[in-house]
């Protein structure tokens, strides 16, 4: 019996170790779909034009990968695992359309993987209005191949999409006109799953009128028994690797801080946008009662660390501590939290709350109208499904009301 996985978006999974594996990727509309394949090195870039498998150029010099099948309603790409050149680390699988379609238009898309390792599927239900998509990747990691759901839009169509992966496109091959401008240098980006969410936060920041603002972003996680499930499925991942994009853009060092708290807490190691991969599974991958933080839910304690983290630690006047603190709830500390909040409020510390799930969650709901406070300080909102609010619902509601401390911190001097 076939073994097949199902993956959401930013999921992964380990393929077959060597052999040939497929590669399909399908719709059922009458959408025209340019379907590519870009095999690139480390630096995110394809060794030479022949490295762009597509409709006009159907395998690499090493013949590892190859287009075979070109239909109306589904493109096919074989792999050849142990034939890849060692330069290629991922090879990247793309859709762009013609003209001014957009993905909102394109029914049943999905990209499915096969091979002895069985079937992976990756259903790609929440594009817009996108005219280009990174749909996946197969990628080296370690000594084995991995596929990866990436599900991740780009501006412009295959001309700037190529480019992006360093291959040389005449203007001619693609008539399409690019929404880039020609001055802006299209070749310095770099396609990675973090790249291509700085780029959904970069929009939310031009928008709150904070692009240039530098801060220290940190992220706390919920780590009590009831965040069992959002572990295992990956949530926690994804929402991590979504976080970690905020601070690639905002932070003054590149890094985000982690800490993850249950009945205890603790601090983990600072993460950059370039060792990102399996960071929760390699750090703390599950709740755990005995030998771990409990499975209890005890915000003052980590709040008291942060605090003394960024206060006494590492004090800084001239840059703010941006804090995304996620809880399922069930929050009845709810004293010691705003006493927290209120001492804190002469700080230069801004808490963005978020909520998984429906559960209680006591004086986060009421921060708005929490007296007592020097200027306020914190902002939450709640979410009934992490995985299904788009990139950019996520980051503009992040950066809700972050702008407006910032001027208030400016103006009462917190923040020089």
């Amino acid at each position: 019996m076939t073994n097949i996985v199902s993956l959401q978006k930013g999921g992964n999974t380990v393929l077959s170790e060597s052999g040939i594996i497929t590669v399909e990727v399908q719709w059922n509309s009458t959408s025209v779909l340019d379907v590519s394949s870009f095999l690139v090195a480390a630096n995110g870039k394809v060794p030479s034009d022949d490295y762009m498998i597509f409709y006009n150029q159907e395998t690499d010099p090493e013949r590892s990968v190859w287009l075979k099948a070109n239909d109306k309603n589904k493109v096919v790409f074989t792999i050849q695992l142990e034939k890849l050149s060692t330069t290629i680390q991922h090879c990247f699988f793309t859709a762009t359309l013609e003209g001014n379609s957009t993905f909102d238009s394109v029914q049943g898309l999905s990209i499915t993987v096969k091979g002895t390792h069985g079937e992976v599927c990756y259903q790609i239900d929440d594009a817009t209005e996108e005219k280009a998509l990174v749909l996946a990747e197969v990628y080296r990691h370690q000594s084995k191949f991995k596929f990866r759901a990436i599900g991740r839009g780009f501006n412009g169509g295959l001309k700037p999409l190529a480019e992006s992966y360093g291959v040389e496109v005449e203007e001619p091959d693609v008539p399409e006109a690019s929404s880039v401008p020609h001055s802006e240098p299209v070749q310095e980006v770099n396609l990675t799953k973090i790249d291509l969410l700085k780029r959904k936060v970069s929009i939310s920041l031009e928008k709150k009128k904070i692009a240039l603002e530098k801060s220290r972003v940190a992220v706390v996680f919920d780590a009590s028994g009831s965040m069992t499930q959002l572990y295992r499925n990956g949530t926690i991942q994804r929402a991590f690797e979504r976080v970690l994009a905020v601070a690639a853009c905002m932070d003054d060092n590149g890094e985000l801080d982690v800490w993850f708290f249950g009945s205890k807490f603790m601090k983990t190691r600072s993460v950059t946008e370039r060792d990102f991969e399996d960071y929760i599974q390699q750090t703390y991958p599950i709740p755990k009662t005995f030998g771990g933080l409990g499975i209890g839910n005890n915000e003052p304690p980590v709040m008291k660390d942060i605090i003394h983290h960024y206060v006494k630690n590492e004090p800084r006047k001239d840059i703010p501590a941006y804090i995304i603190f996620f809880s399922d709830g069930g929050i009845y500390k709810d004293k010691e939290i705003a006493k927290i909040l209120v001492d804190a409020s002469k700080q230069n510390l801004f808490w963005q709350f978020v909520g998984l799930g429906n559960a209680n969650y006591g004086v986060l709901e009421k921060l708005d109208n929490l007296p007592g406070r020097f200027i306020d300080n914190a902002d939450f909102f709640a979410l009934d499904d992490l995985d299904k609010i788009s990139d950019e619902e996520l980051y503009n509601r992040l950066l809700n009301e972050f702008p407006i401390w910032l001027k208030e911190a400016r103006e009462k001097g917190i923040l020089h």
